[in-house]
This record gives structure tokens, sequence and C-alpha cells, in this order.
């Protein structure tokens, strides 16, 4: 009895306690499940909140042409979604307003290069074009001052080569005659005084002293009196046949010498500051291109050309072989004032616009900012910076075109990492990529086909008018109108001229002058590569 008892008694408690061993297991395990399905919510929420929808889509190389749905530019290049501001508080770097970052991989690819701005002394050296004429210090005019005859002429064509003392003409004089027969009465009567003025009368006639020896030894009129070259040289004018009637005042001919010769060019408004008198100058002619001059800029005009806008300067070169002749054109190196150092970056960094000039910085870690930059003075191979930038920033090089035109969109860059873990990044980075491999690929195959295939540009035919020319650099800023083929309204934007297109045209071209020009886009750059002056009163 008592043992049926005791098993009851045992048999009731472990019920007891595996009632509650299963009542613990079956709360935990609700615990857990509440949990998860808590952060699958949170999850969810979280998720929810990273997808955003593009705020518009834009065209990569256009700001102003926006869509709300994606699409082609009028350039034919896909619209990229722009999704606004929605960099993380931890991302420091990229909240700088303009700035972008380009992973790695794409930096390698598309050849990205920097270089450091930095303080030097920029190459002052001018190079422009001059044209030789005689030096007019040497140039000697002859008059007669007598009426008569020329009753001999002993040269014949402007350009001849004289020597000092040669015969050059003869004069008969009525005035002349009059003057000898007084003279030889006067040396009759043997006053001192009287002979003296008769003497002084010829000589104030102008009688050659060969003249003047001839009648004292002969004591004979000399009908016609010859004349003779006072200096060496060339002719530069010969305004006298045999038998034409001179009088005083009359030009007879002019003797020039080429022992020396001057050269006249011109150099812009901008450069005026490196020139001063003494200057060591340079030049070289076409016909003889492995020759070489030295001389010094001997003098500068006070005043600039009222067409071209630019400042004449007159140099002077020695010519002992008289190899240099009058006329001709020659390349002209000015070696200018040297300047103080100052702060430049390589003349292939700065995006130049209409309206602003602009650098890409290389921040570090991938990131890239445009900012606007003021010129200076520039060479040829470094510009002047004089705000916008400091010593010792990274400005890019190379591929810096493409970098800048997505600044263009908005206030801040389109981000361009493709790693970022935000749908909307990865959205926008990917399209740039898309974009980025199919320019690569596009340049890939183009230079694979180089030999057997050229593709041309697209090229565009507009009307526009210069507001500025420089010459030198074969650059001008042109106020364009539109181009209807390319949806784009008018424009005032820097072009280049292509390397056929003769230097000569670019001299006529001036402020305000109208012209009608063909250019096409060439690395990045404008190129005019046909143009023509549109006259006054066309339409």
């Amino acid at each position: 009895m008592k043992t049926h008892l005791r098993i009851a008694i045992a048999l009731l408690i472990g019920g007891v306690i595996g009632a509650a061993i299963s009542t613990l297991l079956f709360s935990s395990r609700g615990m857990n499940e509440h949990k998860q399905v808590d952060n699958q919510t949170a999850k969810g929420t979280k998720g929810s909140s990273q997808q955003r929808e593009p705020l518009y889509w834009v065209a990569p190389m256009d700001p102003n042409f926006r869509r709300d749905k994606p699409g082609k530019s009028p350039m034919g290049m896909d619209l990229i979604p722009f999704y606004g501001n929605q960099r993380g508080a931890d991302e420091s770097m990229s909240a700088q307003a303009g700035s972008v970052k380009i992973s790695p991989d794409v930096v390698n690819n598309l050849g990205v290069r920097t270089a450091q701005a930095k303080m030097t002394t920029l190459n002052n050296t001018i190079e422009t074009v001059g044209y030789i004429k005689y030096n007019e210090d040497t140039i000697v005019h002859m008059h007669p001052r007598v009426e008569g005859w020329v009753d001999a002429l002993y040269v014949s064509t402007a350009g001849e080569t004289v020597s000092k003392g040669q015969k050059m003409y003869g004069i008969y004089s009525p005035q002349l005659v009059s003057a000898q027969e007084e003279y030889l009465l006067a040396k009759k009567g043997k006053s001192r005084v009287i002979i003296d003025a008769a003497r002084q009368r010829l000589l104030a006639l102008h009688m050659p002293q060969e003249a003047m020896q001839q009648l004292d030894s002969d004591g004979k009129v000399l009908q016609s009196v010859t004349f003779y070259a006072p200096q060496s040289g060339v002719l530069e004018h010969l305004k006298i046949r045999h038998g034409f009637y001179v009088k005083p005042g009359d030009t007879l001919l002019s003797i020039a010498s080429l022992d020396e010769v001057w050269v006249e060019a011109e150099v812009f408004e901008q450069q005026a500051s490196l020139l001063e008198e003494g200057l060591a100058v340079n030049m070289d002619v076409a016909y003889l291109p492995d020759r070489q001059w030295q001389g010094k800029l001997d003098y500068i005009y006070p005043s600039l050309d009222i067409s071209t806008r630019a400042l004449r300067v007159r140099l002077r070169f020695d010519n002992p072989e008289r190899l240099l002749k009058p006329n001709m054109y020659s390349n002209i190196t000015i070696q200018g004032k040297p300047s103080a150092a100052t702060l430049t970056v390589p003349r292939e960094a700065v995006i130049r616009t209409g309206n602003q000039d602009r650098v890409v910085l290389a921040l570090g870690e991938g990131y890239f900012k445009s900012v606007a930059v003021t010129l200076g003075k520039m060479s040829r191979e470094a510009i002047e910076i004089t705000s916008g930038i400091e010593m010792g920033d990274e400005v890019v090089t190379s591929a810096q075109f493409l970098i800048d035109s997505q600044s263009s969109i908005s206030s801040d860059f389109v981000r361009m990492d493709h790693d970022n873990g935000s749908a909307s990044t990865r959205q926008n980075n990917n399209s740039m990529q898309a974009h980025m491999k199919m320019s690569m690929d596009m340049e890939s195959k183009s230079q694979s086909k180089k030999q057997n295939v050229k593709t041309a540009p697209e090229q565009a035919q507009v009307r526009g008018t210069v507001n500025s020319i420089n010459i030198e650099q074969r650059s001008a800023n042109i106020s364009r109108g539109p181009i209807e083929k390319w949806g784009r309204g008018p424009a005032t934007m820097v072009f280049s001229f292509a390397e056929h297109i003769d230097e000569h045209v670019l001299h006529q071209l001036n402020a305000n002058s109208r012209i009608e020009f063909t250019f096409e886009i060439s690395d990045g750059d404008f190129v005019i590569v046909a143009l023509s002056i549109i006259d006054e009163g066309a339409s």
C-alpha cells in the first residue's frame, strides 16, 4: 500500500516539473520569433527609406536639358538620374559642394593625370611675325635746287645697286649756266669779295664739287651739270626719265642702305608690360630656315593700332651680307622682361569657357572638385592663377573635361562611386560608368581602325561676332548664333583655329568682326575648320 502511494506521489511531482519546463521553452521561442519579426520589419523600413526616386534625368554635357524619365540627350548620350544630396553625415570629403568620387579603376581607365600648382617664373618669350623694311635713318633723297631738264640718266630701274660717287643724272639749267658765268666774270675782276659771293651762290644751288673743280680748271661754263650718288646702297625710288622737266621740291630718286634693316612687328596689348627698349630679339626667315639673326628692340610706338588693337614695335638687325630684303616676312622671338615668381598651373589644366575659367582639383582618396579661378599672364606651357587655388594644390591635366561636365548638373557633382551601398547612388554610378565605358570603347575601336577608317567629327555651321582674338594662341572669343540641328541656343565661348587656317586670315579679324564659320568638337575643344568674313552690308 505504501509502495503504490510513493509511486503516485513521484508521478505527480514529475508532471509538475515537466509542465514548468515546457512553459519556459515556449515562452523563449515566442520571444525570439518576435525579435526576428521586429528585425525584419526594421530592415524593411530601412531598405525602403534608401530606395528613392530620381528628382529628374539630365544630359551629361548640358545641365539645362532635363527630363522626368530616362532617354537620350541631343548628343546621343544616355540621360543621368539625379537624386539630390543623399550623402551620409560621415562622408566629410564628399559633403564638399561640387565634389565627386571616382573609383580607382575608372581613374585608371580615364587616364587621369595631375600636376601641382607651384610658384614659378613664367617664360616671357613673345613670338610674333615681322616685316622687314629699309632703315629710314639711312635713306637719302635727291632733290634739285634749280629748274631744268634731265639731259642724262645713268641709272635705269628702282632696286639697282649704286656706289658712292657714281654718276646718277645730268641737268641742263639756265639758272646754273647764269651762275657759272657770273662766277667766271668775278674771277676775271680779281675781287675776292665778289668771287666768294659768286662761289657761294653756286654751292647754294647744289653745284657738285666735281663740277666746281672742272669749272675752275677749264674756265668754261658747263651746259649740263652731272650729279653723283652721296652714298652706297640701292635705289628705293626712281621718279625721273631722260628729258623730264624738274623743279625745286621734286624728289628725283632715293638711295637706301641695306647694311642695317628695320623690322616692324606687332604684339598683343596684354604683352606690352613685358617690353622695353634694348631687349634681345631673334629672327628667322622662310627662305633661310637654318639661319638666325640677332638684333635688339629699338623703339616702342606710343599708341596701339586702331584696327588690330596691337602694339607696334621696331627692331634693328645688322645685314652685312645683304641677305635680308625689304618687305620679307619674318618670324620674331622677343625675350621679354623677366618677372617675379607667381602661382602657375600647366596650360592644359585650365578649362576655358566664354564666362568662366575653371580647374579640377584632386582632393585625394578618389575625390575631385571643379573650382573657378582667375587667370593672369600666360606662356606656352603655363598660366598664372591669381585667385581660386593655393600653392601645392593638385590639379587634373587630362580627362578633366569629363569630370568637370558633371559640375554643371547642379551645385554638387553626381556621385560616381559604384561601391556605395546606397541604391540611388549605385544607380547614378552605374549610368555614369556605362557612359564612361561607352566613351572608352568608342575610343578604343577608333584607335584600332585608325589606319583604315578615319571617322570625321560632327560639324556645325553658324554665324557669330568676334569679341576678342589672340593670334599667338590661335584662339578667339566669339558670340555665336543658335545651332538648330543640335538644339542649342546662342552662346559666347572660346574657339581655337585649325592649323590649316592661314595666319594672314587671322590678322584680318578684329573685335566686332562678323564671320560665318564651321567648327567641330575635337578632344573637348571647339575647333574652327573654315571661316569667311561677312561684309558690313551683308544681312
